[in-house]
């Protein structure tokens, strides 16, 4: 079974693996689209552009995470209490102690960012601070530093540009397709017509398929976080009255985007009834179940 110790080189051998599929496809379809618009400039222009969006995802994913959801850095000096039980955890778990940042909002939530170890962020909300008891904070910031010891997150960024980009080609082939030009022969009316239909196909189903990729693996890595925190504590019921806490507030998150919802420890989005295949998480109630069935 997979634990804290060994899901690390799992996702870092599956980061490759993805980074070495996206380039492939890209390049792939580059080529492609490249034969068929008679025109060599887009298949380099494709392997640039996976390239560079990859080393982006890569170096700078966590500062635009933070960005987008407005977190501000804390240290030892301003946030004592969190400082202390961060690195308490830190040094249960082996790990170097992460840059901390706090969101302004009254909805309870955090989640953890940075491309391994050596970069981690933690990041919570001012309403998880103010509504946990101690012993619960401490369930969920174990929980967010199993993520970045499990190497979670450089897996879930990749999957995410994969996503992004697989959603925006399906779009500009739809485009070409439709409103592309080209010569009026029976040749090539038929050509169009088969790419119309291959355009359909690609639009409809690869980002669907996308999306059900990034929703398996952030459903899958949540159960492991759970446990794994809940292993660093040694006290499972401090997450999981968290989880409780935090699936009956009522406050969603102010600044709540679809693209960085499958980070945060829960949902983001509050009152809003989700089809579970299209869940980011897995049901609180699983999860907590699951914590309560452990015993140390």
């Amino acid at each position: 079974m997979a634990t804290l110790y060994t899901q690390a080189d799992h996702n870092k051998h599956l980061t490759w693996i993805y980074l070495s599929g996206f380039l492939i496809f890209v390049m792939g379809v580059g080529y492609v689209f490249s034969r068929a618009m008679q025109n060599s400039f887009i298949l380099y222009l494709a392997v640039i552009f996976s390239v560079m969006t990859s080393f982006i995802s890569y170096w700078w994913s966590d500062k635009i995470v933070l960005s987008i959801n407005g977190a501000q850095k804390v240290t030892r000096e301003n946030a004592r209490d969190i400082y202390n039980i961060v690195e308490n955890l830190c040094i249960t778990a082996g790990l170097p102690v992460p840059r901390i940042y706090i969101i302004n909002d009254p909805s309870p939530n955090a989640f953890a960012t940075g491309r391994d170890p050596q970069h981690g962020v933690v990041c919570l909300t001012t309403g998880l601070i103010n509504k946990l008891e101690k012993s619960e904070l401490e369930g969920v910031i174990a929980h967010e530093l199993s993520h970045i010891g499990n190497r979670d997150i450089l897996l879930s960024t990749v999957i995410t540009v994969l996503v992004g980009f697989v959603i925006l080609l399906a779009d500009w082939f739809k485009n070409w397709v439709f409103w592309g030009r080209g010569n009026d022969d029976n040749d090539n009316n038929q050509f169009r017509v088969l790419m119309m239909i291959l355009a359909l196909i690609l639009s409809l189903l690869a980002p669907l398929a996308a999306v059900l990729m990034q929703l398996a693996i952030s459903r899958k890595r949540e159960y492991l976080a759970d446990a794994s925190g809940a292993l660093l504590t040694r006290y499972p019921e401090g997450l999981a009255n968290a989880l409780e806490k935090i699936d009956s507030d009522p406050q969603p998150l102010q600044r709540a985007n679809r693209s960085t919802a499958h980070l945060f420890i829960a949902n983001p989005f509050k009152g809003k009834k989700i089809s579970r295949l299209f869940m980011t998480h897995p049901p609180i109630q699983e999860r907590i179940k699951k914590l309560r069935e452990m015993s140390f």
